[in-house]
This record gives structure tokens, C-alpha cells and sequence, in this order.
């Protein structure tokens, strides 16, 4: 045993933790990733995952770059051609076309299993990675040599760098004290997928109404995914309905423009919040993901940010010999560079929920008639696609 048993150990092996791995595979960096439970890399053909996410034209870069792109299933992808926006005085709307920004899709949606799939495959295939799991740490101890992370079986690791891939409430943010501004929203995201009596057509509806957002994304094949982000009491009346009446309030809520619907598996729910975390760095410790950001759901960036931040630390760290990969000089480079675009997804997912759920009248005309107004400039628009794809 060396010194260290690796470079860099990353404790969570979800969407972001796992791309980051597969991001230093074939790299100078000894890499362990840990994660409590393996993930399901078999499931069911005719069932799909409530979980989904549209894809970024610079996510799907990294998936491709890391190898989990050619991975996926091509039948459980499907591609945004165009998305239309409703304001909620019944007239206002704003349309995104895939054409407009000179590309062939906005976005690509799929689902969290299969992308997870995708990445464990990608992981098992690389030489500088090992997989520990199930494992669950239970300290972390860092000093001017190295982080020590002690494991629930007693076993202790030594690495030049520990990154939290953890999650929201990330267990490694917490060991090292790192302070995090928790502000909930006071809603939870509805979830659940639908087969549709029309076709979609590839394009994604949003609604904003004075009780939440509803957003319909395509899926592969005729169905779509709903994600309604709504106060305690809409939730606890969407979850209670059967499948049937659940099919019936959300194909109204969108004016039955996919026709009748059909409910496929369960609605699940969540509760939105947005952390901003003071600090994403420290010597020999990086944050990545919801571990180092949350964001209101209704843009559709959170996933999207966190490969940003793979992309981010993987290009900081194989830019220095392995023995720096700990260095807080070095991870400072890491946390300058994404300030800028999580504090701007940050500040307009958050103004636009604040924006969007205020009764006042006069703030009800004023965002409706923006919506209008952006739908008029081409070149507004083009800049906001831009923006939204690269992110």
C-alpha cells in the first residue's frame, strides 16, 4: 500500500459523482468512488423512471467525452425540437425552436436510471478507478497531509483529495463545517409519466400558474413526463388521486393539447429548496452537484450544473500533477471558475419562482407582458437558447 490509497476519493456515486470518475478514467489520478448501494443496471423495458432530466448540448459533451453517451439505450432518448411557455393571464407565451439557435434539439430528455446505467458501465471499464460499495463512511479527518475518511466497517482511507458528491444534504459538507443557506420554497415537485392520445412532437409545455409551475417534457415513443411544482395543499390533492383522475386534473391543467392521457407507474413527490453553500472548497476537499447547489427545478439546470462542475474540476485537476490534486491553490481555480454561472442560474430560477408565485396584481400584468415582449425579439430569444444549452 502506497501512502495513500488514492489521489482522490469521491464519497457519493450518483449522476455527478459517477461522471466525475469516469471524467479522470485513464488519468495519472488513482480514483475511488463510494457509494452506499449499487444502482439497478436491469429493470424492466415497459416501465420508465419518474426521475427525468433534459439534457444540456454541453452535458451531453461531458456523457460523450466520458464514455456513457454510446452507453444509453437510443430508444429511451428523446430529443426537444422546441419549448412553449404560458404566462398566466390565459395569452401570454414564449416559444423556444431549435432552429432559432441553429441546432437540431434544445435538449435531450431521459431518464435517472438509464443515465445512471450508463455511467456505472463507463466506470467499471476504467483501469485508475475502483468501486467501493456498499460503503458508508462515518468520519473524515483532514490535515496538511492527507484526508482521512473512516468507514462504517472501521476501515480508514487516505487520499490527497476527498470530494462530496452527496447530495443536497451532503454528509462530507457537513463534516467540514461548511456553511449553507437553506431557503425551502414552501412546494414539492410532482412527478409522474403519461402515455398520450397525441403525439408530442418533441416539444416541451410549461404553465405558470398562480399556485405553481406544470411542465410536460416528451419522452421517447408517445408519452411525457410532468413536473408540477406546487405549494403543500395542491400536492397532498394531486398525490391522493387514483391514477385515472390524477390523468384527468393534469390533461386539463395543460388544455388536453396531448389528448387523453394514461398514467404509468406512480407520482412521487419532492420537496424544492435552494441551498447556496458558502465555501466550495477547501484544502484537500471539493464540492460537486446538489452537494454544492440546489436550484428551483422550473429551468430544468440542476443535473446540468452538476456535470458543469465535473467538467470544471476534472479540466483543474489533470491540468496539475496528481500530488496537487489536494491543493487549495489549485481547487480555488475549480470554485472561481463556476461562481459565475451557478450564482446566474441561481439568481433567475430563484427570481422567476418569486416573479411567478406573487398574487399582486400589477407584478401578474408585468411578467405576462415580458413574456410577450421576449417572444417578439429574435435575438433575446437566441441568446437565452444559447445560454440554456451551453450551460
Amino acid at each position: 500500500m502506497n501512502a495513500h490509497d488514492a489521489d482522490l476519493v469521491i464519497v457519493g456515486g450518483g449522476l455527478v459523482g459517477a461522471a466525475l470518475a469516469a471524467a479522470l478514467a485513464h488519468s495519472p489520478l488513482s480514483v475511488l468512488l463510494l457509494e452506499g448501494r449499487p444502482p439497478a443496471l436491469d429493470f424492466p423495458a415497459d416501465t420508465w423512471d419518474a426521475r427525468i432530466y433534459a439534457i444540456s448540448r454541453a452535458s451531453r459533451r461531458l456523457l460523450t467525452q466520458v464514455g456513457a453517451w454510446d452507453r444509453l439505450d437510443p430508444a429511451r432518448l428523446q430529443s426537444v425540437s422546441e419549448m412553449r411557455i404560458f404566462g398566466d393571464d390565459g395569452r401570454a407565451q414564449l416559444g423556444f425552436a431549435a432552429p432559432e439557435a441553429g441546432v437540431d434539439e434544445l435538449a435531450v430528455i431521459l431518464e435517472n436510471r438509464e443515465l445512471q446505467r450508463a455511467l456505472w458501465l463507463a466506470v467499471q471499464q476504467a483501469p485508475n478507478v475502483r468501486v467501493l460499495c456498499p460503503a458508508q463512511p462515518s468520519a473524515l479527518a483532514i490535515d496538511a497531509d492527507a484526508a482521512r475518511l473512516t468507514l462504517a466497517d472501521g476501515s480508514v482511507l487516505s487520499a490527497r483529495l476527498v470530494v462530496g458528491a452527496d447530495g443536497a444534504q451532503s454528509w462530507v459538507r457537513d463534516q467540514r463545517g461548511i456553511d449553507v443557506a437553506r431557503r425551502p420554497y414552501g412546494q414539492s415537485g410532482v412527478v409522474a409519466n403519461f402515455e398520450c392520445e397525441k403525439p408530442h412532437r418533441g416539444v416541451a409545455h410549461q404553465w405558470f400558474f398562480e399556485d405553481g409551475v406544470l411542465a410536460w417534457l416528451p419522452l421517447a415513443g408517445q408519452r411525457m413526463s410532468m413536473v408540477w411544482s406546487c405549494g403543500d395543499a395542491l400536492r397532498d390533492e394531486l398525490l391522493a388521486l387514483d391514477a385515472g383522475a390524477l390523468a384527468e386534473r393534469v390533461a386539463a391543467a395543460g388544455g388536453r393539447r396531448l389528448g387523453h392521457l394514461h398514467q404509468l407507474g406512480r407520482a412521487a413527490a419532492f420537496p424544492l429548496q435552494l441551498n447556496h453553500v458558502a465555501h466550495l472548497v477547501q484544502a484537500r476537499l471539493a464540492l460537486v452537484g446538489d452537494a454544492a447547489h440546489t436550484v428551483h427545478p422550473l429551468a430544468g439546470q440542476g443535473v446540468n450544473l452538476g456535470f458543469g462542475d465535473v467538467a470544471e474540476l476534472a479540466r483543474t485537476l489533470l491540468a496539475e500533477p496528481p500530488q496537487r490534486c489536494g491543493d487549495y491553490l489549485v481547487l480555488r481555480r475549480y470554485e472561481r471558475a463556476r461562481r459565475e454561472p451557478v450564482y446566474l442560474m441561481q439568481t433567475v430560477c430563484d427570481g422567476l419562482q418569486k416573479l411567478f408565485n406573487n398574487p399582486n396584481p400589477l407584478l401578474k400584468t408585468a411578467r405576462n407582458l415580458g413574456l410577450g415582449l421576449t417572444d417578439r425579439q429574435s435575438w433575446l430569444k437566441h441568446r437565452l437558447v444559447r445560454h440554456a444549452m451551453d450551460a
